[in-house]
């Protein structure tokens, strides 16, 4: 149930809750049968957590929910080392990684995610430079910031994404709450939505108000 194809699978729209840092919230994810949680492994986000520390709970949890490393121009000898640990099960890169960095990744049979900044219609054009990857993450861009900004898109850029890659599926962040998340899935019907600050109490600290109410918005 917890596989990548069935959290990209088109037949319905699956839930990421992105920069869990405790064992508390992770568990608390599995239980109200969230999709996916992402880890963020890039050292200058607010929501880092230190691979070794986050590792027995998301061993606790493989199985119960998709795994999400995130990482922002890591080596990829260390994103593979912790894949291959069994800390994770998808990467998401969300820095400026090339098409050559994910097909080394892809190469050693990890599934990868890349996220790209949106703004303008020209923001588009590079997508199809990354044609293998498992999916799209579209998020607001931001020059320089890494990790996502909390602020809306024009989600009808995410329409003309499908239309230049029919057959990606496009995982939707950027400013995504309670509040909005139904108009975000009907204007653009994604593959999954990804929110981090739209679920939080403080970076870091999920609040499951609101994850409960994101999930009876996707149901």
């Amino acid at each position: 149930m917890h596989s990548v194809e069935n959290f990209l699978s088109s037949e319905h729209c699956s839930l990421k809750i992105c920069g869990v840092t405790t064992r508390a919230d992770a568990l608390g994810l599995v239980k109200r049968g969230v999709h996916a949680l992402g880890v963020n492994f890039w050292p200058l986000s607010k929501r880092y957590i230190d691979p070794d520390v986050a590792s027995p709970w998301l061993r606790e949890v493989k199985g119960e929910i998709l795994r999400v490393g995130v990482f922002v121009n890591a080596a990829s000898s260390f994103i593979a080392e912790i894949f291959h640990k069994g800390l994770i099960d998808v990467v998401q890169l969300h820095g400026d990684e090339c098409p050559d960095d994910m097909m080394t990744l892809k190469s050693l049979g990890i599934p990868c995610i890349k996220a790209h900044g949106i703004k303008l219609p020209e923001d588009l054009e590079a997508l199809a430079t990354f044609s293998q990857a498992d999916a799209l993450l579209l998020d607001t861009a931001a020059p320089g910031v890494y990790g996502g900004t909390g602020e809306v898109f024009d989600w009808r850029l995410v329409l003309k994404a499908k239309e230049l890659l029919p057959k990606m599926p496009i995982i939707l962040a950027g400013g995504i709450n309670p509040g909005n998340v139904r108009d975000a899935i009907h204007q653009t019907q994604p593959a999954a939505i990804d929110v981090a600050s739209g679920a939080e109490i403080s970076p870091g600290i999920k609040d499951f108000t609101k994850v409960e109410a994101l999930l009876n918005a996707l149901r």
